[in-house]
């Protein structure tokens, strides 16, 4: 996996988006301002949401794009939103929002790993409330940092 995927400046703390929208387009336009995909796949990642929700659980939400999206990923990223209060998603609460964009096949590799380490609601709470960017990365990606 590319060792550029997480970086500091992909990571923002203390975000308050007014609702799930802002904080899926926060995390799209960090993948676009740090030069991983086009600004069309922002759109393609509401139209994700709004075809199947990207809230896996555990009070994190990762939002992508769609199979057709593969053409607007100029490389592979993630992005990285806290909303320490939370923000309403469907039924449900969300502190964090792990934006992913995976370039040739490396989506699953990528979405399976930050899964893992939200299995853990001790690591969902780390991620909520640190203010340590290197922790969160630790966390992320763990030893493939």
């Amino acid at each position: 996996m590319n060792t550029n995927i997480l970086t500091k400046e992909n990571i923002i703390l203390n975000s308050n988006p007014v609702d799930k929208w802002e904080a899926i387009e926060s995390c799209g336009e960090i993948l676009v301002k740090n030069g991983y995909v086009t600004p069309e796949y922002i759109d393609d990642m509401k139209e994700r949401e709004r075809t199947v929700s990207v809230y896996v659980g555990n009070h994190v939400a990762i939002p992508h794009g769609l199979v057709t999206s593969e053409d607007k990923i100029l490389t592979s990223g993630i992005s990285f939103v806290q909303v320490p209060e939370g923000v309403s998603f469907n039924d449900e609460k969300v502190y964090v929002f792990i934006g992913i964009a995976g370039k040739r096949g490396e989506h699953n590799e990528i979405l399976s790993k930050i899964a893992l380490a939200c299995l853990e609601l001790e690591n969902v709470e780390i991620l909520r409330t640190t203010q340590n960017k290197d922790k969160i990365i630790e966390i992320l990606l763990g030893s493939d940092k």
